[in-house]
């Protein structure tokens, strides 16, 4: 490991954790900045500094790291509808914060994107600002010299995953509605397309990209590269738990398809992405 002192901020969220869980394995000293906005003290992991901050005050935090693996965001598309200013503030911001933080103390960040880069980013503010989040730290690596990787995500889903109508997945959404005995919601025609990655491939992933010299000129895409329709995921559902479907109408900023479109992290990192779906489904 090329790394020893960590700063993980949304260290308390869904993948945040997960990253951590796996730092701290392997005898990293972790720190965690995270406002608690949607993380909780139930993700915590013994031996790990968290501060109850916001990402807007890294300044406030002594200069002791090697890395920061920055995912503190604004990370869902209907909730940034509700409030745009926050995901500007979080995602623009908050990034700009991070990335000036890191170029003062010369701190090496790896920057979760997001596969909304391969969309319109107008189609909404998430979008946007992560979008603009991807900008930034792409400006800083060009005219600063900031040693800065993005990691770019696509749907995930696992361990610790919000199990919250705003802001859960739909595989963590569908959860809520199976223990509550209510219908599972479809938006729209239910045959859009995702490719569900594993958080701890996510994760193997990060820790691939931390461990590498090798400087992508864009990003590192972590996705499993097959995808599945929503009413695929449903069937896998149904089987488990013989429920039932509503439709609902379709949403502002709903893609058709996501899908890994480079095998960048596969041929030069050795990165090997599993597709757990069905069996995570099976055994929830």
């Amino acid at each position: 490991m090329l790394m020893n002192n960590i700063l993980v901020t949304g260290g308390a969220g869904f993948i945040g954790s997960n990253l951590i869980k796996s730092l701290i394995e392997i005898g990293c000293n972790v720190t965690s900045l995270d406002n608690y906005s949607t993380g909780t003290n139930k993700n915590e992991v013994k031996g790990v500094i968290y501060i109850n901050d916001d990402i807007e005050n890294i300044f406030r935090l002594e200069n002791n790291f090697d890395i920061c693996f920055h995912l503190a965001a604004q990370s869902r598309v209907q909730p940034s509808f509700d409030d745009p200013q926050e995901s500007v503030r979080i995602n623009v911001t908050g990034t700009s914060k991070v990335m000036e933080w890191a170029r003062v103390n010369k701190v090496r960040v790896i920057y979760a994107g997001s596969s909304s880069k391969h969309h319109d980013p107008s189609d909404s503010p998430y979008a946007m600002t992560k979008f603009l989040g991807e900008e930034i730290c792409k400006l800083y690596k060009k005219s600063y010299n900031v040693n800065v990787e993005i990691a770019r995500f696509y749907n995930v889903y696992g361990p610790m995953e919000p199990l919250d109508e705003k802001f859960g997945n739909v595989i963590g959404i569908w959860q809520v509605k199976v223990a509550k005995n209510l219908p599972l919601p479809i938006v729209g025609d239910g045959n859009q397309k995702r490719d569900f990655t594993h958080v701890q491939d996510i994760v193997d992933g990060l820790l691939k990209i931390s461990n590498s010299q090798i400087n992508h000129d864009d990003a590192w895409e972590i996705g499993t590269g097959v995808n599945y329709s929503i009413n695929e995921l449903y069937a896998m559902f149904q089987q488990k738990y013989d429920t039932n479907s509503v439709n609902i109408p379709d949403q502002k900023g709903n893609y058709r398809e996501t899908l890994r479109v480079n095998d960048d992290l596969i041929n030069l990192l050795n990165w090997q992405p599993k597709d757990r779906l069905r069996e995570y489904i099976a055994n929830l």
